[in-house]
């Protein structure tokens, strides 16, 4: 069981919230306190700006486990973790771009008005994120098979089996192979009869037409929803249908819940600008579903062989890359006719 950097470094909680409420403060308040559309280079300075804090923070890491443990083992340990945990985190987030494009199209959103919607979208995340993680990290802690038998006076393995670990692994498989080329039938999904929307119409009373950016509006004195307020309930619901995924598949590389949550907002935080830049391109990746697929296998195989054999962060890490690597490569050379 890995020891949580909370309990070694509690300071670094407080600089991760400072850090991150600040700068949503500034992305909301100052630099897109007025909706508009997001041109590509302003997409492009804010992907560098979120990817370059998540480069710093784990930088960070590193430097205070060497400083303060006398330990450059275990320094690069959760350095390599802290890495690995993200950009597994942002090579599935990719998945997630192609069902927000879908879903912008369906709701014919404004372009003005998507960043907007992401923003409230990923907030909401930040809350289901921590809840989803810290479960996870507490309900595995509590599966290992070797304590459960001595509990009920049984001789332990040789091998300390994790149950959840385990049935997380056989999902993973069972996701990567279903997931393979699941792209061709999305076009026709009806978003308008989604769990989220269906939500908002128990709540609200919505009105026909997009009121600027406002989720509610008034009409003959009766207060309404406008679409946008179900465009979000419906990003929202799709993050967290697609955290069934991603966020088994961090629990691969750590069991310390601090290092996987701050590596996941720091993913999905960037999110919103990785999709403004790759909204107008994304047809050029066709073979990235493919790639991911392929992620999730070997991470749920990792997870199940992992009792036996141990697949190290910066071997992972390694792995996922060339994988994304090979897939962007390969989407280049063979492009999609359609």
């Amino acid at each position: 069981m890995e020891q949580s950097i909370l309990q070694l470094h509690p300071g670094l909680i407080i600089l991760f919230s400072i850090t991150v409420l600040l700068m949503l403060l500034l992305d909301l308040g100052i630099f897109h306190k007025k909706s508009h559309v997001i041109s590509s280079k302003e997409a492009i300075t804010w992907s560098i700006i979120w990817i370059s804090l998540a480069m710093i923070f784990s930088g960070i890491l590193f430097w205070v486990f060497n400083q303060n443990e006398s330990s450059s083992t275990l320094a690069v340990e959760k350095f390599t973790q802290f890495q690995a945990a993200y950009w597994i985190e942002k090579a599935l987030s990719i998945d997630n771009l192609f069902v927000f494009i879908l879903v912008f199209n369906y709701f014919k959103v404004p372009r003005e008005l998507h960043h907007k919607v992401l923003f409230w979208g990923i907030f909401g995340a930040l809350i289901f994120r921590a809840i989803f993680i810290f479960a996870g990290v507490g309900l595995i802690n509590l599966t290992y098979l070797n304590p459960i038998l001595e509990f009920f006076g049984a001789r332990p393995l040789i091998w300390n089996i994790n149950i959840v670990l385990t049935a997380f692994g056989l999902f993973l498989i069972f996701a990567g192979i279903k997931s393979w080329g699941k792209n061709e039938d999305e076009d026709e999904q009806d978003f308008s009869d989604s769990a989220g929307a269906r939500f908002i119409r128990k709540l609200y009373n919505v009105s026909d037409r997009y009121e600027g950016d406002k989720f509610f509006t008034v009409r003959n004195r009766i207060k309404l929803a406008t679409p946008l307020l179900i465009v979000v309930a419906v990003i929202e619901c799709t993050d967290v249908l697609f955290a069934v995924d991603s966020i088994p598949a961090i629990f691969a590389i750590s069991k310390d819940a601090f290092i996987l949550y701050t590596s996941n907002i720091f993913a999905i935080l960037g999110l919103r600008s990785l999709y403004f830049l790759l909204s107008n391109f994304i047809h050029m990746f066709s073979k990235l579903p493919f790639g991911l697929s392929i992620i999730l296998t070997f991470i749920g195989v990792k997870m199940i062989i992992s009792p036996w054999y141990h697949i190290s962060s910066p071997v992972s890490l390694g792995i996922v890359g060339g994988i994304l690597v090979l897939s962007v490569i390969l989407s280049l050379l063979f492009p999609e006719k359609n």
